[in-house]
């Protein structure tokens, strides 16, 4: 389990990250979600030790990450996979790591198949690795100690379709046996699809936390009558904004119950009415964070 309280970390007059609790359970991958400067990448580097924070305290199973005896056979950690060494092989910086864990040399062969690097690539040099290779080898060595909590960065950036598929099945697999997974992405789509808990940060501060469902509970409402017209009218009335939904109808931005009182007074007949949970949580990002982020996230899919 990660427990994360009351974490600040200041810059000089900067504050990097505000005042941030959460917890990330055993058997759930939590999300970690917010644009570039948010402080995502400084508060996992707070919780694996690398950054001290200027107050409240971040601890991994209870301890403080560099309180933790070979604290890589705990917490696999993967925040910059560019931060290999070059020169090296693949097949050479997972059998280091395994020397300095004291682990079987035989573990090396293993995680070089569970990332799908073959032979001839574990023995390239790292230089020549293209970053979807170096994201694969990184999380080869954060799995290489058979932690039980995983803490890894952007892990998507580089990977191809099929190589997110495989990270997302690798990391569901890992949690559905007990791990713990704090997982940070600007992909929101990939987010949505896999995480079980979902944090979102906005100028170094939590915006919205808890499960996907969570989320975009409450996110609008969906509602067709037999005048949508005179409907989005009297929704205009009641300061709820409505706009024409696909398929037909209206999307409210009001919960399902404050729509079906307008429509009553109003005396228009709905044939249907419920939560708009055809939100993406895309759109809900954004709408949380657009006073906060200084550049628009990276879409899965969008065109540069």
């Amino acid at each position: 389990m990660i427990t994360v309280e009351n974490l600040t970390k200041r810059y000089g007059d900067h504050i990097a990250v505000d005042d941030v609790s959460f917890a990330c359970k055993p058997g759930q991958v939590t999300g970690f979600l917010g644009p570039n400067g948010a402080g995502k990448s400084t508060t996992m580097r707070i919780i694996a030790g690398l950054t001290p924070a200027s107050s409240g305290t971040a601890t991994v199973g209870g301890t403080a990450f560099r309180d933790i005896p070979n604290p890589a056979t705990q917490v696999g950690v993967l925040l910059d996979a560019s931060a290999q060494h070059a020169g090296r092989t693949g097949a050479e910086i997972l059998r280091l790591s395994a020397m300095t864990l004291g682990i079987p040399k035989s573990r090396v062969a293993e995680m070089l198949e569970m990332v799908s690097l073959t032979p001839d690539e574990a023995d390239r040099r790292v230089r020549n690795y293209s970053l979807g290779m170096r994201q694969r080898l990184g999380i080869a060595n954060a799995l290489l100690g058979d932690p039980h909590i995983l803490i890894l960065d952007e892990p998507a950036n580089g990977l191809d379709p099929a190589g997110i598929h495989w990270m997302r099945t690798l990391l569901r697999d890992y949690a559905n046996r007990g791990g713990t997974v704090l997982l940070s992405s600007h992909l929101l789509h990939e987010i949505e699809i896999i995480a079980d808990e979902i944090l979102v940060i906005g100028h170094g501060r939590i915006v919205a936390e808890g499960t996907k469902d969570e989320l975009l509970a409450g996110n609008g409402a969906r509602v067709r009558s037999l005048d949508d017209t005179a409907l989005a009218a009297a929704l205009s009335r009641a300061d709820i904004h409505a706009r024409p939904a696909d398929g037909g109808g209206l999307t409210a931005d009001a919960a399902p119950e404050d729509v079906g009182r307008v429509a009553a007074a109003s005396g228009i007949v709905l044939v249907e009415l419920r939560p708009g949970d055809g939100a993406q949580l895309e759109e809900m990002f954004l709408q949380l964070t657009q006073q906060t982020q200084r550049e628009q996230p990276v879409l899965q899919g969008a065109q540069p």
